[in-house]
């Protein structure tokens, strides 16, 4: 019984793919457009993800020492930073420090070193000491920063301020376009493959009609249909997956010969793993949610 339902089932589900087999193409096609402007927006969003996340790991609050704190007070504040539950990481960099990462800086800039000369004792050293402390929650930055400000021994705190607050805007913005553009296409993808079964559904409405009056179950005439629309949204996810692969292979191919490798994109299998894990479960529920839409008002007899 189960075995000629399913052959049944799967036989009704080829004939209706070939009775509108136009259809179905131009409504499959359309189907990959909208997957694979889809999948071109969650790759670019991917590797903004990853390249804003590299540099909010670079983020890090730099604790200015007041060169006239006491020894109490520094250690007071020492013990403050490091057990601060929303700080990971902390180092102490002695003003002696700052003034070798000046030095290298001015001789990797062709500058020598010739400009800080007469500052390179311990006595004559303008530079202060400082934690750089890197926070569990990057975003915590500006707060913890004017927390930080109010501790004894602090000068001063310097964070990147105004970047930081326009990295963190820019990720949330993106965000939301991300989430409003998968919503609209899901939404269009769903129009398309129902309007697609929906012509199909009415083509066969006399025989729907005669297969309920003879008992026939809700479930046993909507098969065909869901798996048409199935086989639609698979087919429109797996087609933009392959052009997806080739098109960034290729991309990744460009960004190596032109010696651009600092953009730093996301190795291709990652990015594959990603799409598949959304694109195609995406593609496959949306042609059965689409063909779920068509059948209501049909099978009402």
């Amino acid at each position: 019984m189960f075995i000629s339902s399913f052959i049944y089932i799967f036989g009704e589900t080829i004939k209706g793919l070939y009775r509108n087999r136009w259809m179905c193409i131009t409504s499959t096609g359309v189907v990959v457009v909208t997957i694979l402007m889809l999948g071109v927006f969650m790759v670019v969003n991917l590797n903004l993800s990853h390249i804003t996340e590299s540099v909010k790991e670079q983020v890090e609050i730099v604790v200015w020492i007041d060169e006239d704190a006491d020894h109490s007070t520094l250690s007071a504040l020492d013990e403050k930073l490091s057990r601060h539950a929303e700080v990971d990481e902390i180092s102490y960099v002695s003003s002696e420090e700052h003034m070798g990462r000046l030095q290298e800086q001015l001789e990797r800039a062709g500058r020598g070193s010739g400009i800080l000369e007469g500052y390179d004792t311990s006595l004559d050293n303008p530079l202060l000491a400082s934690y750089e402390i890197k926070t569990v929650v990057p975003e915590l930055v500006v707060t913890l920063a004017d927390e930080f400000e109010t501790y004894p021994g602090v000068d001063e705190v310097s964070y990147g301020r105004g970047y930081v607050e326009n990295l963190f805007a820019v990720t949330g913005v993106v965000q939301i376009i991300g989430l409003a553009l998968m919503a609209g296409l899901s939404v269009t993808a769903v129009f398309l493959i129902s309007h697609t079964i929906k012509l199909t559904v009415m083509m066969r409405k006399r025989e729907i009609t005669i297969m309920k009056y003879v008992g026939a179950t809700n479930w046993f005439i909507r098969w065909p249909f869901l798996l048409e629309g199935l086989l639609m949204g698979f087919l429109g996810a797996v087609i933009p997956m392959a052009l997806l692969y080739y098109i960034y292979q290729l991309s990744i191919e460009w960004i190596a010969a032109n010696d651009l490798m600092f953009i730093s994109p996301l190795p291709l299998e990652m990015i594959m793993i990603e799409l598949s894990k959304y694109l195609v479960p995406l593609g496959t529920g949306l042609g059965m949610l689409g063909s779920t839409f068509s059948m209501g008002r049909f099978l009402r007899v």
